[in-house]
């Protein structure tokens, strides 16, 4: 998949809702449920990259490998692409 950014809340929400993360490591049936889990309501950017056969995006694999959403200060990062997928959440200065 081509590298996306996107800085508009409904249509990160809206795209998160339509991953699925399969594979060793983090995964799960719907990127949105976790990341609205983890009190990301109001996400202001998304950047989506890289390739992941496990990754599916509307049920086609082959999404994104890495993603990182942005909500103020705090950042969610969901790393994978041929390895265990990883989650981290950090805070920024």
């Amino acid at each position: 998949m081509n590298p996306i950014t996107i800085q508009n809340p409904d249509e990160i929400l809206t795209l998160l809702a339509e991953v699925s993360l399969q594979g060793p490591g983090f995964s799960t049936d719907c990127l949105l449920d976790y990341v609205l889990e983890e009190g990301f309501t109001e996400p202001i950017f998304l950047n989506a990259s890289g390739e992941d056969a496990t990754a599916f995006y509307k049920g086609q694999p082959n999404a994104w490998a890495i993603y990182q959403i942005r909500e103020w200060k705090r950042v969610l990062t969901v790393s994978g692409g041929g390895r265990e997928r990883r989650v981290q959440i950090r805070e920024t200065p």
